[in-house]
This record gives structure tokens, sequence and C-alpha cells, in this order.
């Protein structure tokens, strides 16, 4: 019985190993001579992009300026006046350098992060910020931040402590058991149409 269940996994796992490397996004030629890419899925162009949404992975942003939230925060700056579109609607939004400058043009530009916030600023460019939080589009999720914030759900539920962060990391694991447990709480809609449409 033990020979048995260690020649099915053996020969499982080779199954496995070959479908994955058919699958993997490989060019082939076709019939006219053009060259074609493999898909794995519509949402997923390689075996290796769907495991790592099913598992939730997601490589962690490296930001082009190490913006510290918490000396920000300890100011007394509050997350909407750089998010200034939480209130507003779906997205929160990033702050713009003009934004920044505004008071960065005044106030500690001998430090380093501010001098490279300068620069973008002085060459006309948007600071290419990286996306910390945000959910995968096969979740098909049109989530809205403005109703949140109306129902008075701080922050800090989502994104962690950001007042104690110096750059932004994800801390939270926002999925959908993580959604419909906080809506069951806060007797908020679980109904699909809530999140899905």
């Amino acid at each position: 019985m033990r020979h048995s269940r260690a020649g099915m996994l053996a020969w499982s796992l080779a199954s496995l190993a070959t479908f994955l490397w058919c699958s993997c996004g490989r060019a082939r030629s076709g019939q006219d001579g053009s060259t074609e890419t493999q898909t794995f899925t519509p949402e997923h162009s390689t075996v290796a992009e769907a495991v790592k949404e099913f598992v939730g992975w997601r490589a962690t942003p490296i930001q082009p300026i190490a913006f510290p939230h918490n000396k920000h925060v300890a100011k007394g700056i509050a997350c909407t006046v750089c998010h200034v579109g939480v209130s507003r609607g779906p997205v929160a939004g990033i702050p713009s350098d003009k934004l920044c400058m505004r008071c960065h043009e005044f106030l500690v530009t001998d430090r380093p992060g501010v001098q490279k916030l300068a620069s973008y600023f002085n060459a006309g460019l948007d600071v290419p910020w990286q996306r910390v939080y945000g959910f995968s589009p096969s979740a098909h999720v049109k989530f809205n931040h403005a109703p949140h914030i109306r129902a008075g759900v701080d922050c800090s539920r989502c994104h962690g402590d950001v007042m104690h962060m110096t750059v932004a990391v994800r801390t939270v694991q926002i999925n959908m058991g993580f959604c419909v447990r906080c809506h069951r709480a806060q007797q908020a809609s679980t109904d699909c149409i809530t999140c899905h449409f």
C-alpha cells in the first residue's frame, strides 16, 4: 500500500510539473509564421500568476521616496489632507508632488527625501509611488472608500497602524473573508452586489 501511494504521488507530481511547463505562457508559431503567446486563462497569462493570486502573494512595493507617515501624522496631518479622494469617491488618491511642495518648498529642504521630491517636482514629473493595497482584477471588486469614511470606519482597520509606520507597508490581508467579517460586525450589507458590481 505504501509503495503504491509513493508511486501515485510521484506520478501526480510529474503530471503537475508537465502541465505547468506546457502552460506557462510560452510563445508558439502560428501557421502564418506569426508568433502568439499562449495564455493560461483570460485573467492570468501564466500558471504562476494564477497561483500567486490564489495564495495571495504580492511583491512588497518599493517606494521611490521613503515617505515617513509617522512624522506627518505626528504633526497633526490627517490622512484626508493628502488622500483627498477618500471622502469623495472610490479612490483615495496619492498626493501629487505639488501638494507636498506647498510645505516642503520651505520646510526641511535639507533632507534627502525632500530633495528627491523637489527633483521630481522641478522636472515636472509625478513621483512614481507604488500601490500598497488593492484588489486583483479577477476579484471583480469595486471598492469605494467614501461610504466607509461616512460610516466612521477608521483607516487603520484596513491599512494597519500607519501612524507608526515610516514607509507604508501591507500589514492587513484584505480578502473577501476580511471584508465579510467586518460587514457582519458592522451590520452592513453582505449582498454580493454591494462589492461585486
